[in-house]
C-alpha cells in the first residue's frame, strides 16, 4: 500500500508544472556612439557624461522597479537625456544648415507592435512625448514638420521657443563644420576629419523590459550637424532606429543613419532572433559588423530581449551607455574597451 501511495505522489509531482521564474525587468540607455576618444575628454566633461547618464537611468528604474510600465520608463529616461545640453536631442541638439532646428523622436510599444514617431519639429520640448502622443491618440505612425508642432500643441504637450534648443557649443560647431567643408577646402588634418566624422552622430536612445514582460524602445535626436534640405535619419524611422516586439527584444539605434536606415538595422536584429534564434548579443554583433560596417557605416545599439538579457554592440571608438538590472546594479560605460 505504502508502495502505491509513494508513486502516486510521484505521479502528482510530475504532473505539477514547474514554478515559473520571478518576474525580471531591466533597462539600457545610450546617449550616441561615434568617435569618443579619451584624448579628447577632460576629466570634468567625462564625469559630467557619466552622472547624467546615471540620473538618466535611475529614473526610468525606478519606475520599472514600482511596477511601471516599460513605455513610462523609457519617456521619463529619455526626458532627461532630451534636457541635458550634453546630447544631441532636445536641448543642445545639433544645428541645421541655415543653424535652425529639427528634431526626430520615435516610440514602439512590445506588446502591440504600435507605434509613433515625429521629424523636423522645432517647437516640441520632449519629442518622445510627440512620438508616444502620435502612437496613442492619432491614426498615424510618423508627423512631420509643422503639422507635428501643431499636433503637439492640440495635445497639450509643452512647447518652447526655437532658441530653446541652441547652445554656443552647437552654434561653434555648425561653424567649424562649415568651415571645414568650403568648396575651396581640398584636404583636412586627421583633427579636422575626426571633428567632421563625429558631427554624423548623436542620439539618445532607452529600451526597457517591464514586470509585466512588455518591451518598448524610443529614440530622439536633433540629426545631422549642418544638415540640408530637411534631411531625416534612421531615429524616427521604425525598424531603422527603433524597434520594439515582445517576441523577441527592444533595440535603440545611433550612428551614421543613412546605413542604418538601408540596413533596417533594429528589426533585423530581432528578426535574425526571430527567425535564427540567436541571442540578441549575436545577432546585433551580425548587423553592425557584418552588415553596416560592409556597407561603409558606423555607429551602436543598444538592446533588451524578453527575458532580460541586455546588448550595447557598437563598431565605433565609443558610445554612451548605461545598464540597470532588476538588483539595481549600475553599469555606466563611455568608451569601447570599457
Amino acid at each position: 500500500m505504502k508502495k502505491v501511495i509513494f508513486i502516486t505522489f510521484l505521479v502528482w509531482m510530475g504532473c505539477k508544472e514547474a514554478p515559473s521564474a520571478d518576474p525580471t525587468f531591466g533597462i539600457v540607455i545610450h546617449g550616441g556612439a561615434g568617435t569618443i576618444l579619451r584624448k579628447n575628454m577632460t576629466a570634468e566633461k567625462e564625469a559630467e557624461y557619466r552622472s547624467v547618464l546615471a540620473e538618466a537611468i535611475q529614473v526610468g528604474h525606478a519606475i520599472l522597479k514600482a511596477g511601471g510600465s516599460s513605455k513610462e520608463a523609457v519617456e521619463k529616461t529619455i526626458h532627461v537625456m532630451e534636457d541635458s545640453p550634453l546630447f544631441n536631442a532636445g536641448r543642445g541638439a545639433v544645428l541645421t544648415a541655415d543653424a535652425s532646428i529639427e528634431l526626430d523622436a520615435s516610440f514602439m510599444d512590445g506588446a502591440t507592435l504600435d507605434a509613433g514617431a515625429i521629424s523636423g519639429v522645432k517647437t516640441i520640448k520632449h519629442p518622445i512625448s510627440a512620438a508616444i502622443k502620435v502612437m496613442e491618440d492619432s491614426p498615424h505612425v510618423m508627423l512631420s514638420g509643422a503639422g507635428a508642432d501643431r499636433f503637439a500643441v492640440e495635445q497639450g504637450l509643452e512647447t518652447v521657443e526655437p532658441e530653446y534648443f541652441i547652445t554656443e557649443r552647437r552654434v561653434n560647431a555648425l561653424k567649424r563644420v562649415q568651415d571645414a567643408q568650403k568648396p575651396q577646402k581640398t584636404s583636412w588634418s586627421p583633427t579636422e576629419k575626426e571633428f567632421l566624422q563625429q558631427q554624423r552622430y548623436g542620439t539618445v536612445g532607452c529600451v526597457a523590459l517591464d514586470l509585466s514582460g512588455n518591451l518598448a524602445a524610443g529614440t530622439s535626436t536633433g540629426g545631422m550637424t549642418n544638415k540640408n534640405w530637411n534631411r531625416i535619419g534612421d531615429a524616427p524611422i521604425i525598424g531603422a532606429g527603433t524597434y520594439a516586439n515582445n517576441a523577441t527584444c527592444a533595440i535603440s539605434a545611433t550612428g551614421w543613419g543613412e546605413y542604418f536606415i538601408r540596413s533596417v538595422v533594429a528589426h533585423d536584429i530581432s528578426a535574425l532572433m526571430e527567425y535564427k534564434g540567436m541571442p540578441i548579443q549575436e545577432a546585433a554583433y551580425e548587423v553592425i559588423h557584418n552588415k553596416v560596417a560592409k556597407l561603409g557605416g558606423d555607429g551602436g545599439v543598444v538592446g533588451i530581449d524578453k527575458k532580460g538579457n541586455v546588448m550595447m554592440e557598437m563598431n565605433t571608438p565609443g558610445m554612451y551607455r548605461a545598464h540597470m538590472d532588476s538588483e539595481g546594479k549600475l553599469t555606466v560605460k563611455i568608451y569601447k574597451d570599457e
